[in-house]
């Protein structure tokens, strides 16, 4: 059987340190492929409330090319307001246009029908706070991908990585992997896949986690290993 470099110093810099990551909604691959190889994972929880980021939209694949769903938040607290303290704005109909978007994009996939009751109540239950739904949607995921990282939640604002007494040496993704930038991130070079639309568009890198999931099922644990590090061994 093939070993995708599991502990292996040559997956990259950085094996064995503390990764810190911002919340997100429906993470992109890129993202997923660190709770999969990381020791220890700190999704920050006070950092600043930043817009047009991950922690409230998500890329998908739709019949006309990329599409992007943002979940509307609450206007009059984004100043410098702690992510775990932002609101979900209670107006618009958008967990209805989420999923009918979802749906649309997905619902031919292999894969879609078989999962699909796991995401429905996410857009049918009132949420009232970003984080919350960020996290329990992620649980969701990760069980779906039998993945169980080591996930902590973190207890204050931190900046001073490897200075700080309360905070061992760590790396800091929360604005690296981000919609709008291109990643320096050498960690990460994305494995093609099967998508449903690639007849159309080719290939797309790091959409939402559910692309991968809705177009490849249990496989898509392989893709992450493989998206991680291009190095292998046999065994």
């Amino acid at each position: 059987m093939d070993s995708y470099c599991l502990n292996s110093p040559s997956c990259g810099k950085g094996w064995g340190e503390v990764l810190y990551l911002a919340s997100a909604y429906l993470a992109p691959v890129q993202y997923y492929t660190k709770l999969l190889h990381y020791p220890k994972i700190v999704i920050d929880r006070h950092e600043h409330y930043v817009k047009q980021s991950y922690r409230n939209r998500c890329n998908i694949a739709a019949a006309n090319g990329i599409q992007a769903l943002s979940i509307p938040t609450d206007k009059g607290s984004e100043l410098k307001c702690a992510v775990k303290d932002m609101r979900i704005a209670p107006h618009a109909d958008w967990q209805k246009n989420h999923w009918k978007s979802i749906e649309a994009a997905y619902n031919s996939t292999p894969f879609f029908e078989y999962y699909k009751d796991d995401f429905i109540p996410f857009y049918e239950k009132k949420w009232d706070f970003l984080f919350d739904f960020n996290t329990e949607l992620q649980a969701v995921i990760l069980n779906l991908l039998d993945i169980n990282p080591n996930i902590e939640f973190s207890s204050e604002y931190e900046t001073t990585f490897g200075i700080s007494q309360k905070t061992p040496a760590g790396i800091d993704l929360r604005e690296e992997i981000h919609p709008k930038k291109k990643s320096a991130d050498t960690n990460f070079s994305p494995l093609p896949y099967y998508q449903v639309f690639d007849e159309k568009f080719g290939f797309i890198p790091n959409l939402s986690i559910i692309d991968l999931l809705f177009n490849m099922g249990n496989e898509a644990l392989l893709v992450l290993y493989k998206s991680y590090c291009i190095f292998k061994k046999k065994l």
